[in-house]
């Protein structure tokens, strides 16, 4: 995926309260009450590694930062962060972004997901996903600056670029050179995390996206994309989060990208697989039901 290099800043999306359009799930509500998120944690995390927020973390994150945020002690900001995450999971997407929002820094990695994934699976306007994206980029901008050693401060920002640039069109955020942003980012998220599943698929679109408008060969000795990369970097992300539905979806259009009408048959069956999982938390449920609609 690429992105914008400096975006303008967005709205305050926190203001902004009548355009988050509720997630409403097909079927029973996703309930992480009580123990019912740690339990589930590591599953719903195996694509982002986000550590479990508890207080030797929430200490952790303080001393990175120098200061706890105002109003909080390592305890507290535990308890708000698990609060945020599991708005998040159940799908009160706008909640989860105040919650994070409010915690500065240390809550940017929630506050980033919940916008992106609300602004590209729950709103329609082009204009506004784009002020959404921008804004995301710009939190984990700052969270960059403040907590530099964190995976997810490199990886929210380019997947919330990444969004951008889809928007605007790969050939136009390639034309004002933008690509290098996303793939830094990526890759200083995997110098951190060798294991994240999501830069790692992030990457193999990367590769995937600009040989698709360019060619392999101007793309190869202009933004040093290959094809066998992409191929590369998604099967890494397959083997370490092959129950997401996500990855299988990156995987079809990374297939309809290198191969076209040659990968139609392999897309589709990606996607089919994607509809079939059992979704999670709110986000897998928006992404199988994508993948679903691909192949009505």
């Amino acid at each position: 995926m690429l992105g914008a290099d400096s975006p303008e800043p967005g709205m305050d999306m926190a203001r902004r309260s009548a355009d988050w359009a509720a997630f409403t799930p097909q079927g029973k509500p996703f309930d992480f009450s009580g123990a019912r998120l740690r339990k589930a944690w590591d599953g719903l995390h195996a694509g982002d590694g986000e550590p479990w927020p508890d207080v030797e973390r929430a200490q952790g994150l303080i001393d990175a930062l120098g200061r706890p945020p105002k109003g909080h002690d390592a305890t507290s900001l535990s308890a708000a962060l698990v609060d945020a995450w599991r708005l998040f999971h159940e799908g009160d997407f706008q909640s989860a972004f105040q919650a994070g929002s409010a915690l500065g820094p240390a809550g940017t990695s929630v506050a980033c997901k919940a916008l992106v994934i609300h602004a590209s699976h729950l709103v329609d306007d082009p204009d506004e996903q784009l002020e959404r994206y921008q804004q995301a980029a710009d939190l984990a901008e700052a969270a960059i600056k403040a907590l530099p050693g964190e995976a997810n401060s490199h990886y929210r920002r380019a997947h919330a670029l990444g969004r951008y640039s889809q928007g605007i069109s790969i050939a136009k955020a390639l034309k004002k050179g933008l690509a290098g942003k996303v793939r830094e980012c990526l890759e200083a998220a995997l110098e951190l995390e060798p294991e994240h599943a999501e830069a790692h698929t992030a990457l193999a679109l990367y590769h995937a996206e600009i040989i698709d408008k360019v060619g392999s060969m101007l793309g190869g000795l202009t933004y040093g994309a290959k094809a066998s990369e992409a191929r590369s970097h998604i099967r890494q992300a397959i083997k370490l989060t092959p129950q997401a539905p996500i990855v299988h979806v990156e995987h079809a259009h990374l297939l309809l990208m290198l191969d076209g009408e040659d990968g139609e048959d392999a897309a589709a069956t990606a996607f089919e697989k994607a509809s079939r999982l059992k979704p999670r938390d709110a986000m897998e449920a928006l992404d199988a039901a994508f993948a679903a609609a691909q192949i009505e």
